[in-house]
């Protein structure tokens, strides 16, 4: 008895000549809001800025548990809606491409105990983001607002 391959040899070598070619990266943020509506930001111990929360998404893993995860792992995230889909997102970084999926997860609680990775985690007033927050997070509240077209770039 003959048993069918999932995809023909040359497919799968397609596949792995291009991602070392072309790598690419397939990460997670979070818009994490607590059940005033103010957003969290993370101060990371490896670059400079507020941000959203995120982080990558393992082999084979859904991003919407890989979201749940990272916000467990990083912030402590103790409860929260699930997560819901707001925008893909492209970023390069040098000559590898960073693919982004943005979720959303309100009415959040979390326990957050500062370690290797991230150094702060606090909510903040999305009209009043702290000094350092990144052009890229603070474009992501306004295109959450409907203040600015979304465009397809972190």
């Amino acid at each position: 008895m003959s048993v069918k391959r999932r995809q023909p040899l040359l497919v799968e070598l397609t596949i792995i000549v291009k991602s070392l070619i072309t790598p690419a990266v397939f990460g997670v943020r979070g818009i994490v809001e607590d059940g005033q509506g103010r957003v969290l930001l993370v101060r990371h111990s490896y670059i400079d800025g507020w941000h959203f929360p995120g982080g990558g998404v393992d082999c084979g893993e859904a991003p919407e548990n890989a979201v749940v995860r990272e916000m467990e792992e990083e912030v402590g995230l103790a409860e929260s809606t699930a997560p819901t889909f707001v925008a893909l997102y492209s970023q390069r970084v040098l000559w590898i491409t960073n693919v982004i999926v943005l979720y959303r997860l309100r009415n959040a609680r979390i326990d957050f105990k500062p370690n290797v990775e991230i150094r702060e985690a606090q909510f903040f007033d999305p009209a009043n983001l702290p000094e350092g927050t990144t052009d890229a997070t603070r474009r992501r509240i306004a295109e959450l607002n409907g203040d600015v077209p979304r465009t397809p770039y972190w």
